[in-house]
Formats: C-alpha cells, structure tokens, sequence
C-alpha cells in the first residue's frame, strides 16, 4: 500500500480547533499558513503583548487545552481572505470579528474574557505571529502524524478508541507500518510537490488527554504511551526545505524510495 496524504489540518488559533484543507502551498522554511498565526495570551503576557506580540512565546503564555480543556467545545471557523473568525457553541454562533481591525479584535476578546473567566488573571488578549508561529517548537515546521501508530496505540495499548484529532498534527499519513516514523530523524520526505527533513520526535502534551469530540479529559495519554513503547512521542516535526503544492491523496516517499 502507498502512503499517501490522509488529511491536512491548520489551526488558525492556537488552543482551538482545526481547519481541514484539501490541498495547500507549503513555502520553504515556513509552517502552514495561518498555522497556530493567533493565539490568545493569559496573565503577565497579555499585559505586555504590544511590545513583541508578533514573536514566538511559548505554550505557558497561552490559553490552550493542557490547562482549559473548555476550549474543545468551540469551533472556529476561520477566513484568510477576509480574516475573519467565526466561533461556534453547539453550533450556534457565540462571537465573531476580523482580526485584522481593532473593532473585530476586541469582540473576541470580549468573548473569551466572559467564557474563560476565573481561568487565568487579568484580561485575554489576541496576539498575531506576524514573523512566527505560535506553534510548541520556536523552529518553524509542520506536524505529521502516522496514522497507523495511531491504531496500534488504540488496539494494543489503549484498548479503546483513540481519535487522531487528540494530537493536533497539521499532516495525517496512511499507509505505514506502526512507528515507522521514528526511524525518519534527519531524512527527506516528499510529500505532493513539496519537500521536508524531518528534525525531531513530537512529544505529547496534555492536551491530548482531551476529546476533541466532547471537551472531556478522558484519556491518560502519556503514561499509556510510557507503559506501551517506553516513550511519551506521537508523530514527527518536518522543516519545509523545498516548497510545493501537496494534496489530499498525495504520494509521501522517503528520500528517492517509496515508503513501505
């Protein structure tokens, strides 16, 4: 079987849910566009986000799932074009803007203040990655999940259904062995018309503990992975060293070789 593309998701704000796509232009040394581009600060970093809102923080400074598993229960529907955000609550509206005008801006701000009160002092705010992105790695790169790690996990250790979602990876691959992906430290893969290195193991967070479906912590996702293959790691970081238009459906070799 070929491994070929199953899925390419963004997530345009950090900490929510993704956007599927049906094919996408990577550019060399960047990360999908508009991926994790916005993320919204908490604390001591929401205080001071004019000076370096544009720059990369790190996971502490943001509201996301590790800490605010509420935050599974909004869908977010999310414009480039326009820069607009739709947020969803059991499918109805509750809060939309641009994020690209103060006006827009401040109205999904307002939102996040009533619906994440008490969860962190002082006030939200809405920081753009102008020159980043809010991503776990300062490096630019693009996430890759293989899928069949993801049923080995759930039929030989979980021993229940593990949703794919949990690990928040913008490439889904099918057409692997289980775990195959750990031998890929350091090589190329082609993926469509783009190519990338893959430069390091994707260590899981708490979040993944989150159903993406329910918003329930439900699933002690990294002592199962300890107790099964001795690591706490699901999916792989791949830089874009060459840029291209990559597909749903999409060939994925390994180097010049065709992956197994």
């Amino acid at each position: 079987m070929t491994a070929t593309v199953a899925a390419i998701r963004r997530y345009p704000i950090k900490g929510l849910s993704g956007q599927d796509l049906p094919a996408v232009d990577l550019v060399t040394g960047q990360p999908i566009p508009f991926d994790r581009r916005f993320g919204i600060l908490h604390g001591p970093a929401a205080q001071d986000a004019g000076l370096d809102a544009g720059v990369w923080r790190p996971n502490e400074d943001f509201f996301t799932l590790d800490r605010n598993e509420k935050l599974a229960l909004l869908d977010s529907e999310f414009d480039e074009d326009t820069q607009s955000l739709i947020i969803r609550r059991g499918g109805k509206p509750v809060s939309r803007g641009r994020l690209d005008q103060p006006m827009g801006r401040m109205l999904v701000e307002q939102f996040f203040a009533a619906y994440l009160a008490g969860a962190a002092p002082g006030l939200p705010k809405l920081a753009e990655a102008k020159d980043a992105a809010f991503t776990d790695r300062e490096e630019a790169a693009v996430s890759i999940l293989n899928l069949a790690s993801v049923r080995d996990l759930e039929e030989r250790v979980a021993k229940q259904p593990v949703d794919p979602r949990r690990f928040r990876a913008n490439l889904m691959i099918d057409g692997l062995e289980p775990w195959v992906e750990r031998q890929w430290i350091g090589a190329l893969l082609t993926v469509g018309g783009a190519t990338l290195r893959v430069c390091a193991h994707k260590d899981c967070r708490s979040s993944s503990e989150v159903n993406p479906a329910t918003g329930a912590r439900d699933f002690n996702t990294l002592p199962i992975l300890e107790r099964g293959y001795g690591h706490t790691q699901c999916g792989v970081y791949a830089r874009v060293v060459q840029g291209g238009r990559i597909a749903l459906g999409d060939p994925v070799t390994l180097s010049d070789t065709t992956l197994p």
